[in-house]
């Protein structure tokens, strides 16, 4: 197929599925708790798939994921809203690069291939391989649903990439879905700040280790946010 005229296609899909997107009100809903909870609440069983589908979505279009990850919590308890919020954030990290691979790649290059991130993405890709991917999933240098897409067009193995943001983003996906589900279904307890404060120690014990971790490879921090 030609090359303008696949790009043209691909544009044009992803054009419509937006304007479906936004027209049912998603994106609206995705911005409030309550209507993103009727919306799974109301589905029943469906409710599950629903709800690792919002967040592949949410990958793609790159829209806010904060309600979809604290919803999973209060919608279906601390446990099961903590695992489905971390499946969910892992299919669509990986559906968001396998676009960026294999349909969109050729587009993306062209339009962003000289975007300063995706440089030093590819840059360190290339020098400092599944380290860097580490490094920049646990570290919050560069946004999280653009590394989706430039890691998509580096030479990364896919499952490396996936097993490594499964791995990198389960800390943060239980937390925040963990501690939502706590305060919906316990409300403000002693045994809640505890927990918060285990919570808070963790996050800075993960925090901690992208620094040690880039010193050791000789990975300046610094020189990426720049």
């Amino acid at each position: 197929m030609n090359k303008k005229l696949k790009t043209f296609i691909l544009v044009f899909v992803l054009a419509v599925t937006f304007y479906v997107i936004y027209s049912t009100g998603l994106i609206n809903t995705l911005k409030d708790l309550n209507k993103f909870r009727q919306l799974i609440e109301s589905a029943g069983a469906w409710g599950y798939i629903i709800y690792i589908l919002v967040f592949i979505i949410t990958a793609v279009f790159s829209l806010p994921a904060s309600v979809v990850t604290i919803g999973g919590g209060i919608i279906f308890g601390p446990i099961l809203g903590a695992i489905l919020a971390l499946i969910g954030s892992t299919i669509g990290a990986v559906a968001a690069f396998l676009v960026a691979r294999y349909l969109a790649r050729d587009f993306i290059v062209e339009k962003f291939g000289d975007n300063p991130i995706f440089k030093k993405i590819e840059a360190g890709v290339e020098k400092n391989g599944r380290d860097f991917l580490i490094l920049t999933r646990l570290v919050p240098i560069f946004p999280y649903n653009i590394q989706n897409y430039a890691y998509g067009i580096t030479n990364i193995n896919l499952i490396t990439y996936t097993v490594i943001s499964f791995i990198t983003m389960a800390p943060g996906a239980f937390v925040y879905a963990y501690m939502a589900g706590e305060i919906a279904k316990n409300g403000v307890t002693t045994s809640l700040f505890i927990k918060l404060l285990v919570a808070g120690i963790i996050l800075f014990g993960v925090s901690q280790i992208p620094k040690i971790f880039a010193k050791k490879k000789g990975i300046d921090l610094e020189s990426l946010k720049d």
